[in-house]
């Protein structure tokens, strides 16, 4: 049988590089050889792209891409491929650019209907005018992050107003558009989500941070935070946590996989979608891959589907007429 050949592309221009490097590690560890025609594509700090022996080189196409590029580039390939006839694995574009700025994924949401928590948006050019004259009023304490980047990449946790101008030049360091997110006292509960049109989700598990966030390092770095699949919650909870998850995959017009982080809030037991991540780490010890494991598919069988799902939809795009 012939073999579908696969590009990893992994890398690039963004906070979130040395988390990619870690993804395509694992999944070329663990994709099917027999299967597939692997070509590893690896993108520099400086954005030059290398291929095969000089991809591998960064790590500590024709018939599918599994993209590891993380939310910081995911908005830049995913048009390309499919205007070659290249099967995509990750979302699309309008799934990938939503996902990956949380102030239009927030608005998306809650227009939607879906929960989200109060926030604000700041533009770099508005820093100091919010500073002064929000920053008594804002609910303390909150969050101030990047809009555009994941892996909880300048992200502080704001306990009071004499904070507030730090916390926005540091998120500022990282993206033009800041988020002020209010801070609840709740469980982080994270579910994946696998699929096309019909998604299914997985089961909830729990983050317990060692920090007093689960920055960084709490999530690549220390050993000490701990991750409960599944999550303990009652079954009502569980299924009203998934049946939110799928909800939000919809809304954002994701495809292929995301993994949408939710808060539970300790006081009223209210969940709130958090984010959505549309290119959810891929290390083996990741959260996404780690709640599949728990719900019945090993890490190289999601591998598989991924790659399944993303010809199934390309198909299914080439039955659309394109002349009339």
């Amino acid at each position: 049988m012939k073999k579908i050949r696969v590009g990893v592309i992994f890398g690039g221009r963004s906070g979130e590089h040395e988390v990619s490097l870690r993804s395509a590690e694992s999944i070329l560890k663990s994709i099917d050889r027999s299967k597939y025609d692997v070509v590893p594509i690896g993108i520099t700090h400086e954005g030059r792209w290398l291929a095969s022996k000089n991809a591998i080189a960064l790590l500590p196409a024709k018939d599918a891409i599994q993209k590891t590029l993380t939310t910081g580039e995911a908005i830049v390939f995913p048009a390309e491929p499919a205007a070659r006839g290249v099967v995509d694995v990750v979302a699309g574009v309008l799934g990938s650019a939503v996902g990956m700025d949380k102030d239009v994924m927030k608005r998306l949401l809650r227009d939607a209907g879906l929960p989200v928590v109060d926030y604000w948006t700041v533009r770099q050019s508005e820093i100091d005018s919010f500073a002064e004259t929000r920053f008594s009023g804002l609910p303390y304490p909150v969050f101030v992050k990047p809009a555009n980047l994941g892996s909880s990449v300048g992200i502080t946790k704001v306990h009071g107003p004499d904070e507030l101008r730090a916390a926005l030049k540091t998120a500022a360091e990282y993206d033009r558009k800041i988020v002020v997110e209010r801070g609840v006292d709740a469980r982080e509960i994270e579910i994946s989500v696998l699929g096309n049109d019909d998604p299914i989700a997985s089961v909830p598990g729990e983050i317990i941070p060692s920090r007093e966030f689960y920055d960084y390092d709490a999530k690549y770095v220390d050993e000490d935070s701990r991750l409960l699949i599944p999550a303990p919650l009652a079954e009502e909870k569980v299924k009203e946590a998934q049946q939110m998850s799928i909800a939000a995959f919809k809304c954002l017009e994701c495809s292929g996989m995301a993994r949408v982080d939710l808060f539970l809030e300790k006081s009223s037991e209210k969940l709130y979608v958090n984010e959505i991540n549309t290119l959810p780490g891929f290390t083996t010890i990741s959260m996404y891959p780690k709640l599949w494991e728990a719900s019945g598919i090993p890490y190289s069988e999601l591998i598989d589907r991924l790659i399944a799902l993303a010809i199934d939809r390309h198909a299914e795009k080439n039955r659309l007429k394109t002349k009339y």
